[in-house]
């Protein structure tokens, strides 16, 4: 086996493994905005789906690029994505925030402390 064929062949071991790891990057994201309780934390799974999971999945793709406009065009959509899709994920949660959108902090709240002695029956 030539030195060719092995570039060959860890070329396209390198390029399965990043395409996969973007595709368990996009299926965690999508379960992550159905499941995820409230708006803000499924934009942060939405965001990571779109910028790591998309990335890692060019990336696969630049491997497998076989001359070098291909290369080319996938590595400025990388760029691309790199750059806007973190800005429209904040710009989007930044909106919603300035127009009163609230977190839900948690599902079930404790008691607040000083509401602790009057349930007790002691105050």
């Amino acid at each position: 086996m030539s030195f060719g064929e092995i570039l060959q062949h860890a070329l396209f071991a390198g390029s399965v493994a990043a395409m996969t790891a973007g595709l368990v990057f996009v299926l965690a994201g999508a379960i992550g905005v159905n499941r995820l309780p409230d708006f803000y934390t499924r934009m942060h799974a939405a965001g990571v789906t779109d910028t790591l999971g998309a990335e890692l999945i060019v990336l696969g793709l630049l491997l497998q690029a076989s001359d070098w406009q291909t290369f080319a065009k996938l590595a400025l959509v990388g760029l691309l994505l790199f750059l806007t899709s973190p800005t429209a994920t904040h710009a989007i949660a930044n909106a919603a925030h300035r127009a009163g959108h609230k977190p839900a902090l948690s599902r079930f709240k404790p008691p607040h402390p000083k509401d602790a002695g009057s349930t007790s029956g002691e105050g």
